[in-house]
């Protein structure tokens, strides 16, 4: 019984734990994610997926946003951090109590409703590429419909940083990863998904 003991204590504490966000390689990230039925939006397993989405994104310190299939569900659904929701000029101390941030938003069946001409290059990285960051063209402004947690339908519009997250995540549900689009691809560890 001892030395049982000692074998599944040396494997739990020697065994590498898997990550539990998707990683490059991996099927679900390529498949393009299913739309959520209206009816399901409030159901139990929309809300546990949801719950785990936002578990995965704040257990990352740089993390701005997650999509399903991150978290190998292959679902039309991106939860943005409220720290990201800040605008720009409101710069967010990090060690203001989480009361005072932002909730996370959550985006069910996300649809561009306009994206601006201009375009700007930008730093971007990715929970699913760890280690990697490069530079990405996106619109720099975007407008998401989508539906909420309740199943309401809402518009946001993004600028900046938000509209460079919505077009990233909206990537993640048609199966393309942002090193598809990278003009310059670093080695690092930056991850500003």
């Amino acid at each position: 019984m001892t030395l049982f003991f000692y074998y599944v204590q040396y494997h739990i504490v020697n065994t590498p734990m898997k990550d539990p966000i998707a990683q490059e390689g991996e099927m679900v990230l390529r498949q393009k994610a299913k739309a959520v039925a209206r009816k399901d939006i409030s159901s139990r397993k929309i809300k546990a997926v949801i719950s785990r989405m936002k578990k995965a994104l704040a257990a990352e310190e740089f993390g701005v946003a997650i999509a399903a299939p991150q978290i190998g569900e292959s679902l039309r659904i991106f939860v943005v951090a409220g720290k990201a929701l800040v605008p720009e000029h409101d710069e967010l101390d990090e060690e203001a109590p989480k009361a005072v941030r932002p909730p996370d938003m959550v985006f069910i069946n996300p649809e561009f409703v306009r994206l601006s001409r201009a375009k700007k290059e930008m730093s971007e990285g990715c929970l699913s590429v760890r280690g990697k960051y490069g530079t990405v063209m996106r619109h720099e402004k975007a407008s998401v419909r989508a539906f909420n947690e309740k199943g309401e339908a809402f518009t946001y519009n993004g600028t900046g940083l938000v509209s460079h997250i919505f077009q990233h995540e909206y990537d993640h549900l048609e199966g393309i990863l942002y090193i598809d689009k990278a003009k310059k691809l670093t080695e690092g560890n930056v991850t500003n998904e």
